[in-house]
């Protein structure tokens, strides 16, 4: 009996969401697509009803992470997209240099995970990052203020290189105390040069977040 289109669309899900963790886990190149293939309970012959090259699978797995909130699975940190401004901004630092996200292996963000595969990988791979990252540094864009002459797409450049770069180290990291002190110098940095304190113009809780 011939599957359903549900079928083979649940089939397609469960590979990306299988090939994401463990490329996160264990890089791009360390990965190969009978594990994948393994881990979603099919066979390699499978893979090719969905995807032409593990390059074509890791394109997909970034366009999902970009669809999807990790913040969902973590405790204490909440990215709400309903919210609008400095305040979705100040949501979305908080969560993405949160220890959550860095004792968070498997649902890393990519851009943390694969940096080095990424350079090393080919054109596809390596487009599909930069998208990623171009779509994040597009997002604080839109929420920055202006000041001191740094233009709104610095801020946005400078704040996704800072929170990812500052997620790198600590992720490279075995000494836990250093790793926090990184994700909240770089909370500080991005809250200084944007001028994004809460609403009353305080400070941001840093204990509460690491």
């Amino acid at each position: 009996m011939p599957y359903r289109p549900e079928h083979k669309q649940q089939t397609r899900d469960r590979s990306i969401e299988c090939a994401r963790q463990l490329f996160n886990r264990r890089g791009f190149t360390e990965v190969s697509i009978d594990e994948i293939m393994s881990a979603a309970g099919l066979t390699r012959g499978g893979f090719y009803n969905h995807f032409k090259t593990k390059e074509d699978l890791y394109v997909e797995t970034l366009e999902a992470f970009a669809c999807r909130n990790p913040t969902e699975g973590w405790d204490d940190v909440t990215v709400d997209f309903s919210v609008r401004g400095p305040e979705l901004a100040r949501q979305m630092v908080n969560g993405y240099v949160s220890r959550q996200h860095l004792e968070d292996v498997e649902g890393h963000c990519p851009l943390i995970a694969l940096p080095s595969d990424a350079a090393r990988a080919g054109s596809t791979v390596r487009a599909a990052y930069q998208k990623l990252l171009a779509a994040m540094a597009e997002i604080f864009e839109a929420k920055a203020r202006p000041r001191n002459g740094v233009t709104a797409r610095q801020q946005g450049l400078s704040i996704a290189s800072t929170c990812v770069g500052a997620m790198v180290l600590a992720r490279t990291i075995d000494d836990s105390t250093l790793a926090n002190e990184i994700c909240d110098a770089a909370r500080v940095f991005t809250f200084d040069i944007t001028g994004w304190a809460d609403e009353d113009g305080n400070s941001v809780d840093l204990a509460h977040y690491s």
